[in-house]
């Protein structure tokens, strides 16, 4: 049997389907050429004429130079009565342009009879008209069979007659859709042996969806079965709860499974590609994703991270960087010595577990914790800690006072802050507006600052979470903010907590301010 896998990519068309993801044409034009970099094998890029965006995509996509991807245009087989030839859909699969034609036809008795309403056998006729048209036309043809295993299970001998017709047609590859993402693993494994025993597994793909949460098991399952191409999309995107996660699926395939594909070699870019995907759908990436997420490998308790430190297999499945990641430690009330220790190597400290600054810094962390602060995502935060028990970080300015004034003027909010400080002994006095109060702290902040320090004004605030801790307590609750600042090379967290959330937002604002100004000195 061969190791060999097909990678075909469907984000741009079923990916787009999910809930708030939306590329522009740009976006999907970007998205392809990093997907042909990374080596896969299909772009499935949408339905050629059902919109303005999609017709101007497959108008520019001709343009592109791809290395080794090839790019597929998605239709339906032609409407029942019609000819092939006059079906207006095909015509505008073919003008296109795109080399693969991806098109879905019926394969559930159900479908055929209750929702086209037409004969089994016209059905049939439609499969294999279609492909043949397209493949006429000098276009590879891959046949969806949509609902194929609720198709299978309701007749098993019509579901494989249907992709019969397709082959018969020309289609070069007949991809198992479990388009309702309901099947089982163990009857889905089942049904694609007995499809690669008729047909044979260089002809067969499968596509699977979410909906039981087990998009990635069945897509491994269908593999193990036989079948030689995968469909997916990336971080999982897709209809309803989405599609199966090739950032999940490659990594399975390659590393635990022993197949290859033209992207193996790439597999150390995976998070990178993540991440881009994300970054053009504007979504926060997953943390707890698989592989890829920034907590995959990340260790908590003492005892795993001192393990893992020794010997990163006991407590990690794979080497991080395979897929382009990194071990992480997470410092909490549940931290020891070591994991102390390997978090500020992490951070660019070297810091002797046995050392009087290391009692010093596990007794203040523990207390920080009980009073409410998280360090997972204030990694900035908890390196000035370190710098400061070690006797290395630098008062760079001092705080002499701030104060917030929040007032409606018509129908405007506007909050001004003031901010004193001293910078080498000189008073600063500065005043700023903005909308809100985080916004306006900031912004005088900066201006008593970005005269001695130039540098401050790369760094922006991206992210701003605020945490009520006791809620019984209701409007007195204490407060925990978590912001994120970044400055087009790094990104850092910063924590703060106050009875007030002005003060906690203070805190983690000047955390931000410091953290940056450390790393220029």
């Amino acid at each position: 049997m061969s190791t060999a896998v097909k990678i075909y990519d469907t984000t741009l068309r079923d990916g787009t389907q999910g809930e708030g993801i939306s590329f522009s044409v740009t976006d999907k034009l970007l998205i392809a050429e990093r997907l042909d970099q990374f080596g896969v094998d299909y772009i499935e890029g949408g339905f050629p004429g059902s919109n303005p965006r999609d017709i101007t995509f497959f108008q520019e996509a001709k343009k592109l130079s791809l290395k080794h991807a090839r790019l597929a245009a998605f239709g339906s087989t032609r409407r029942a009565g019609a000819k092939a030839s006059e079906d207006a859909q095909l015509r505008t699969l073919i003008e296109s342009g795109m080399p693969v034609m991806t098109i879905v036809g019926k394969t559930w008795t159900l479908h055929v009879t209750e929702i086209i309403r037409t004969t089994l056998e016209e059905n049939l006729a439609m499969i294999e008209d279609s492909a043949r048209y397209l493949v006429a036309a000098g276009r590879e043809v891959v046949y969806d069979a949509e609902h194929f295993f609720d198709g299978f299970k309701a007749d098993p001998d019509y579901a494989l007659r249907t992709l019969a017709a397709a082959l018969k047609g020309g289609a070069t590859n007949l991809t198992l859709c479990d388009t309702n993402g309901g099947t089982l693993v163990g009857e889905f494994k089942d049904i694609v042996a007995r499809v690669v025993k008729e047909f044979g597994g260089d002809k067969v793909g499968v596509h699977c969806h979410n909906d039981g949460g087990l998009g990635v098991a069945l897509t491994l399952a269908g593999i193990e079965a036989g079948a030689g191409l995968v469909q997916g999309t990336a971080n999982g995107y897709g209809e309803r709860v989405g599609n199966a996660n090739l950032t999940t699926v490659l990594p399975n395939l390659f590393l635990k499974m022993g197949r290859t594909a033209r992207c193996a070699g790439n597999l150390s870019q995976l998070r990178d590609l993540s991440l881009f995907f994300d970054e053009l759908a504007n979504l926060r990436p997953d943390p707890k994703a698989p592989f890829i997420g920034a907590s995959a490998f990340a260790h908590k308790g003492g005892l795993h991270a001192n393990a893992a430190q020794k010997v990163k297999s006991s407590y990690e499945h794979i080497d991080p960087g395979l897929v382009g990641n990194r071990t992480r430690v997470l410092v909490s009330d549940m931290a020891g010595r070591s994991s102390i220790a390997m978090k500020a190597k992490e951070l660019g400290y070297d810091l002797d577990e046995k050392s009087p600054a290391m009692k010093t810094l596990i007794d203040e962390l523990k207390e920080l914790e009980f009073r409410g602060y998280e360090f997972e995502a204030a990694d900035a935060s908890l390196k000035l800690l370190i710098a400061k028990a070690l006797g290395l970080r630098r008062q760079l300015f001092e705080v002499e006072g701030y104060r917030v004034i929040v007032e409606r003027r018509g129908a405007d909010l506007i909050a001004e802050a003031t901010v004193k400080l001293k910078v080498d002994g000189v008073p600063s006095h500065t005043v700023a507006e903005c909308t809100g109060p985080v916004g306006a702290l900031d912004k005088a902040l900066r201006l008593a600052l970005e005269k001695i320090y130039p540098q401050l004004a790369q760094m922006v605030l991206r992210d701003y979470k605020v945490r009520i801790l006791e809620g019984r307590l209701g409007a007195n609750s204490r407060t925990r903010v978590l912001i994120e600042s970044g400055d087009g090379t790094e990104i850092w967290g910063t924590v703060g907590v106050s009875d007030n959330v002005i003060d906690a937002s203070w805190e983690a604002l000047n955390d931000a301010v410091n953290y940056k100004l450390l790393s220029l000195a």
